[in-house]
């Protein structure tokens, strides 16, 4: 059983999922945003080229009428500010997942490229043989 849970929660933190996640969740906002600007702009529009009248059920508030249609900015103003935090918590939260993923792994120490001259004592690349300031000759310590 301990297997298992292991299994699933490395499937489960893998970035790939999260950022499935994210994505379907950014798309669900986003279908917010493009309902709100198709039935609050382009249904209006057509309405007024068109010469119907499409303004039943329209909210208070934030809104213009032209020829007796009824626009509602308002409603879209609202689904794109909805969007917006929406996406900013998301962001947060991927942060804090990846912060938290990166707590448990140690950073790898690099192998020191340069040494110090034991006659001179300026820096040398580990690879010389002989110091190219005091053209000393270098014997490998092993």
């Amino acid at each position: 059983m301990k297997k298992f849970i292991h299994e699933f929660k490395e499937f489960a933190l893998k970035g790939n999922v999260m950022d499935l996640a994210v994505g379907v969740i950014i798309g669900a906002a986003f279908q917010s945003i493009v309902t709100a600007l198709t039935s609050s702009f382009i249904n209006p529009l057509i309405a007024v080229v068109t010469g119907g009248a499409n303004g039943e059920g329209v909210t208070v508030g934030g809104t213009f009428t032209i020829r007796g249609v009824v626009f509602d900015y308002g409603a879209f103003i609202t689904a794109v500010i909805n969007f917006l935090i929406m996406a900013f918590v998301l962001f947060l939260l991927v942060k804090a997942m990846n912060k938290m993923m990166s707590l448990g792994k140690k950073k790898e120490e690099s192998a020191p490229t340069t040494k110090e001259c034991p006659y001179c004592f300026s820096k040398i690349s580990v690879k010389a043989t002989r110091c190219p300031c005091c053209t000393a000759e270098l014997v490998d310590k092993k």
